[in-house]
């Protein structure tokens, strides 16, 4: 006897990210609890008077997004960052993370995390200070929120002034926080929030600290995420404290593996791109951020010698179906050309499957399948932009916007409708971001006044 799910989606336009049936025309999808429990080429059998039935004809289905590099705080920077040149934590004059406030945290985080969701993502992977307010406030939207503090033992008070100390006390407070938050925010059950661990990066982790961060991977079995190869500043300073590439000295100290989520990668050597190849490394490609700065990752070549590719934003615009047309637009340069291997289907795999494998989550999130979580984004097609409808992925990944989501769907529960979130107030999130951002720049660039007369430079 058919059991009447909680939410039946009716005649959308499903494209699934499941490789052994990537669309279907017109579907219906079975949710109960917080699975997917069924999916129809025709109408199911009559559903039960408390399911709810979402008309999805006009609409398109897909998996949500998992994006697997944030720094949701970072949205302080939005409309500057961009043209910097150069990572905020390694510039004077703007605000650093260790200038943000509790309360600033919690209005920035919700702020990043509340993008993401309206934009189509159902998890986001963040790193930076105050980690144990910033998940509860993203997992307050609705989204899933993993993350970790970011972990380093140089004294990041100094980095923007060109100073890299490194100081023991600093790495052993910032391992003790990311075990203290796997105890409150690693949860396998439900994946509401997780933990993956997040050396901020080679030269700002002495090598010493990097093989503690090795040791608890282990102890723990989580993942990675760092930056790598982000700057030529990095991978000169690495070069001249350890003698080696930053991708040489993550070999050396074990954490070169399938474990990790490696950021950036734009300044490798050849023998740099055979390395994170032969690892299986999954590069997390920030297409939009990296060109934004004149740069590009090597992504033809790191496919080619067995890396895996995923999606992530960094600190820039958290719309991932407009990260999609950067990607491919990046493969397609390399190549200089259009070619079988850089074609939407890439780059939705990348977005969606591609990122809950990065994160091991790869069966129970990314797809539409029957027994996966139930987190599904519905777009709005009914729009001239996404007409006429000859090709539906190529249309999402080439015209659609984040801003053509209507409905997200986490884990059973609806959480978007009609493009505003259900769970918090966006007016709200919005004032409250705002004020915190105002009272940051305010600071900053108080501190970059003395810090300039200090120098006995004009004010």
């Amino acid at each position: 006897m058919h059991t009447a799910p909680d939410i039946l989606i009716a005649a959308g336009t499903i494209l699934t990210a499941d490789p052994q049936r990537p669309q279907i025309d017109s579907g219906w999808i079975e949710v109960t609890g917080d699975r997917i429990t069924a999916l129809h080429d025709t109408p199911p059998d009559p559903v039960g008077p408390t399911t709810q039935v979402i008309d999805a004809r006009g609409l398109v289905v897909t998996p949500g997004f998992v994006n697997v590099h944030t720094h949701a705080i970072l949205s302080m920077l939005r409309g500057v960052a961009e043209d910097m040149g150069f990572a905020p934590a390694y510039t004077m004059g703007v605000p650093h993370g260790h200038d943000v406030r509790p309360d600033e945290a919690h209005a920035l985080a919700q702020l990043g995390g509340l993008e993401a969701l309206l934009f189509g993502s159902t998890l986001i992977n963040d790193s930076f200070t105050h980690q144990d307010i910033a998940l509860d406030a993203m997992r307050d939207t609705g989204i899933r929120a993993w993350g970790c503090g970011r972990i380093h033992d140089v004294d990041f008070t100094r980095v923007h002034l060109g100073q890299w100390d490194y100081d023991t006390a600093i790495g052993a407070q910032t391992l003790d926080l990311a075990t203290d938050l796997i105890a409150q925010f690693h949860d396998p059950v439900t994946l509401r929030t997780g933990v993956v661990l997040a050396p901020h990066a080679p030269d700002t982790c002495s090598t010493d600290l990097l093989r503690q961060v090795a040791a608890m991977r282990d102890a723990t079995g989580l993942h990675i995420n760092t930056h790598v190869a982000q700057s030529r500043v990095e991978v000169d300073l690495i070069a001249r404290r350890d003698g080696c590439s930053p991708v040489e000295l993550l070999e050396d100290v074990g954490l070169l593996d399938d474990r990790l989520i490696a950021a950036h990668c734009i300044h490798l050597t050849d023998s740099d791109i055979a390395r994170l190849g032969r690892a299986r490394v999954t590069l997390a490609h920030i297409a939009k951020g990296n060109q934004t700065h004149g740069r590009t990752a090597p992504t033809d070549a790191l496919l080619a010698q067995g890396a895996r590719l995923a999606l992530a934003t960094d600190n820039m615009h958290a719309d991932m179906v407009e990260l999609m047309r950067w990607g491919l637009a990046t493969g397609r340069l390399q190549q200089q050309g259009i070619s079988d291997d850089w074609q939407p289907a890439r780059l939705f795999h990348a977005a969606t499957i591609g990122g809950a494998q990065a994160l091991g989550l790869g069966n129970e999130l990314g797809s539409v399948q029957v027994g996966k979580r139930a987190d599904l984004v519905l777009f709005d097609f009914r729009r001239p932009h996404l007409r006429p409808l000859t090709n539906v992925l190529g249309t999402l990944v080439h015209t659609a916007q984040g801003r053509d989501v209507d409905k997200v769907i986490v884990g059973g529960r609806l959480v978007v409708d009609g493009g505003e979130p259900l769970l918090v107030d966006r007016v709200g999130v919005i004032e409250r971001a705002e004020a915190a951002a105002r009272a940051l720049w305010s600071r900053a660039r108080t501190e970059a006044l003395g810090q300039r007369a200090s120098q006995g430079y004009p004010k």
